[in-house]
C-alpha cells in the first residue's frame, strides 16, 4: 500500500506492507531520515485532530481515514491514502477520501445514483461497538456479521431492540434526533454492509430525520406508545404515502403534442383500425394526450374507452412506458433478472422462517422445470421476492396485517386453460390495482397472460413470467395506478433498487432499504 507523506517541504510517496502503526512510523523515519532522538516527539492525529494511536491505527486505516497528520516538534507531516491532493499550508497536505461501497464491491449499475463521498464517524461507530459489546446478546450480533457480512431479519430486530434501549435509557424515550442520528450513523459505521447504497447518508432505514422514520425509529415509537399506554395517553401516528399513480411531470420522450383536431383524428382511427402497425403510430402520436388524461382523475376511467387498442393489442403498454421513461430503464428488469437478480432472492429466502408454502416457492424456483402442482422456476422466484418484502401493517382500524401468502392474489391469479376470461372478470370486484392473470393447463405451463385492471382483460406481448411481471410494473405508470397496498414494499423495491425510478423521491419502508443493502453490496 502507498501512502502520501509530505515532512516540511518535500513530498513522497511511502510504500507500507505491514499495515501496523510502527511499521508506518518505521517507514516514514527512514523515507525522511528523521534520527531517533526525535522519533519520540512524533504524534499521529486523524482528520477530526484526534489522536491516533497504535491500538486504532491499522482499523482507522482500512476505514479510509482522510488525512494523518503527523506531529514532529514545530513540524507537521501528512499522509493520505488518495491520489489527489490540494495543500492547505507549506507543510500540511489536506485531502478528500472517497469511501462509497464496503470494500472489494463492483461499481454500481448504469443509471443507479452516483457514488457519494462519505466519512466514517468514528465517535458513533465506536458508541454501537461498546454497546454491543457490553451488552447481553451483542456479541452474537457482531460475531454473525464478522461471518456472514450481512445480519438476519430476527438479529437485526435483536440489535434494534438492544439499542433502542439503550438509547432510552440513556436520553428518555423522546431522544433528540442528534442521537437518533448517530446511532443510525453508528450502525453503518461498524457494519459497513448494511449500509444503503441508494439513500444519501446510507444510514436512513435506520433513522431517517426528514420523515422520522426507520427501524430505530419504529422501535422508539412502540416504546413511547406502550408507556404512553401506561400514563392512559394515545400516541398520533404519521401517514402512510407511496406508489406511482399521482401527477407525473409530462414526460420528456414524448413525441411532439398534436392539436386537438389531430388528436380526435387519430382517436378515431384507433376505434376502428385492426392494423397492427397504424394502431402503434397512432397510439404513439396520441400518448402526450393519453398521459394527461390518466392522470387526470375524471377522466382516468375512460382510457380505455376512449384507447379500446389496450384490449386486444398487445405491446401498447410497453410502448408507452418506453416514451415516459425511455429504453435503458424500460429493460432494467429483464437484464437483471436472469443475469443476479433471480439468484440473489434465492439465497436471501434461504434467511426466512420456513413455511410449506415458502419452501414449496424455493423448490420450485430452484428447478428448472418447476414444481408439479406449483408455479414455474421464474414465477417462483419472484413470489420468494414478495415473501422478503411481505405486506406492512395497515393501522388498528383496517383488518390485520396481511400475510406474504395472502398478498399473492394481488400479483398473479390462475385461470386453467378453456375457462373463460370475461367470467373471471364477472366475477370480481371492481378494482383500480392491476394484477396478472395466468393462463393454461396449469399453473407451471402458462400459454397466457393478462393485466386485469377495472375489469379489463388487457393481453400481455410476453409469454413468460419475467416478460409479464415487468408488464405488471409498467402498468401502474401507464395508467397512473397506486400500488395494492398489500405489494407496495414489493413493487417500492422493483420502482427504486432495479428501474431506479425516483430514488430519494419515494417513501420506502426500512424493509426495502434493508433489502437493497443487503442485494447490492
Amino acid at each position: 500500500m502507498l501512502l502520501r507523506v509530505l515532512f516540511g517541504r518535500e513530498q513522497k510517496y511511502v510504500r507500507l506492507s505491514d499495515l501496523t502503526f510502527e511499521a508506518f512510523m518505521r517507514e516514514v523515519c527512514l523515507k525522511f531520515n528523521i534520527s531517533e532522538d526525535r522519533q519520540l516527539n512524533m504524534k499521529v492525529y486523524d482528520q477530526s485532530d484526534t489522536e491516533v494511536d497504535a491500538e486504532v491505527f491499522e482499523e482507522i486505516l482500512k476505514e479510509s481515514p482522510g488525512t494523518f497528520r503527523i506531529m514532529l516538534g514545530n513540524e507537521e507531516l501528512g499522509a493520505s491514502l488518495s491520489s489527489s491532493s490540494s495543500a492547505a499550508s507549506e507543510d500540511t497536505v489536506i485531502l478528500n477520501f472517497i469511501k462509497c461501497d464496503p470494500p472489494g464491491e463492483a461499481a454500481t449499475a448504469e443509471g443507479s445514483q452516483p457514488k457519494r463521498p462519505c466519512r466514517v464517524n468514528y465517535e458513533a461507530k465506536a458508541l454501537i461497538e461498546k454497546i454491543l459489546t457490553t451488552k447481553p446478546g451483542g456479541e452474537r450480533i457482531m460475531q454473525e456479521y464478522a461471518r456472514t457480512k450481512s445480519l438476519t431479519d430476527a438479529t437485526r430486530r435483536q440489535m434494534i431492540n438492544i439499542l433502542a434501549a439503550e438509547m432510552t435509557e440513556t436520553h428518555g424515550t423522546s431522544p433528540p434526533k442528534s442521537v437518533r442520528v448517530m446511532y443510525a450513523q453508528g450502525i453503518v459505521a461498524l457494519f459497513p454492509y448494511l449500509e444503503d447504497p441508494y439513500a444519501p447518508h446510507g444510514y436512513e432505514h435506520y433513522y431517517d430525520p426528514e420523515s422520522g422514520s426507520g427501524y430505530l425509529a419504529w422501535r422508539l415509537k412502540t416504546i413511547q406508545r406502550k408507556s404512553a399506554e401506561e400514563r392512559g395517553a394515545s400516541v398520533s401516528k404519521s401517514p402512510k404515502v407511496g406508489g406511482p399513480g399521482h401527477g407525473r411531470r409530462r414526460p420528456v420522450t414524448a413525441e411532439k403534442e398534436l392539436s386537438d383536431e389531430s388528436v380526435e383524428a387519430a382517436i378515431a382511427v384507433l376505434k376502428h383500425s385492426a392494423d397492427e402497425e397504424t394502431v402503434r403510430e397512432k397510439m404513439k402520436a396520441t400518448f402526450v394526450y393519453r398521459h394527461s388524461m390518466v392522470n387526470d382523475e375524471k377522466k382516468a376511467t375512460d382510457v380505455f374507452l376512449v384507447f379500446p387498442r389496450f384490449l386486444d393489442t398487445p405491446g401498447l403498454i410497453e410502448q408507452d412506458f418506453r416514451l415516459l421513461f425511455g429504453e435503458a430503464t424500460a429493460n432494467k428488469f429483464l437484464e437483471s433478472w436472469p443475469t443476479n437478480l433471480k439468484a440473489k432472492v434465492i439465497k436471501e429466502s434461504h434467511g426466512l422462517i420456513p413455511t410449506t408454502e415458502l419452501l414449496d416457492l424455493m423448490r420450485s424456483a430452484e428447478s428448472a422445470a418447476g414444481a408439479e402442482n406449483g408455479w414455474d422456476s421464474d414465477m417462483s422466484a419472484i413470489l420468494l421476492l414478495l415473501h422478503l418484502l411481505p405486506p406492512s401493517a395497515q393501522g388498528r382500524k383496517r383488518p390485520g396485517k396481511m400475510s406474504a401468502s395472502q398478498a399473492v392474489d394481488h400479483v398473479i391469479r390462475f385461470l386453467k386453460a378453456g375457462n373463460s376470461v370475461q367470467q373471471h372478470l364477472d366475477n370480481i370486484a371492481q378494482s383500480s390495482q392491476p394484477y396478472l392473470l395466468a393462463q393454461g393447463p396449469t399453473r407451471s405451463s402458462i400459454h397466457t397472460f393478462f393485466i386485469v385492471i377495472d375489469k379489463h382483460a388487457l393481453p400481455c406481448k410476453a409469454t413468460g413470467s419475467v416478460g409479464a411481471l415487468d408488464e405488471l410494473f409498467k402498468a401502474h405508470y401507464v395508467f397512473c395506478t397506486s400500488y395494492s397496498p398489500s405489494l407496495t414494499n414489493f413493487f417500492t423495491f422493483l420502482q427504486t433498487t432495479i428501474y431506479n425510478i425516483d430514488i430519494g423521491e419515494t417513501k420506502e419502508t426500512p424493509r426495502v432499504a434493508e433489502l437493497r443493502a443487503r442485494m447490492l453490496r
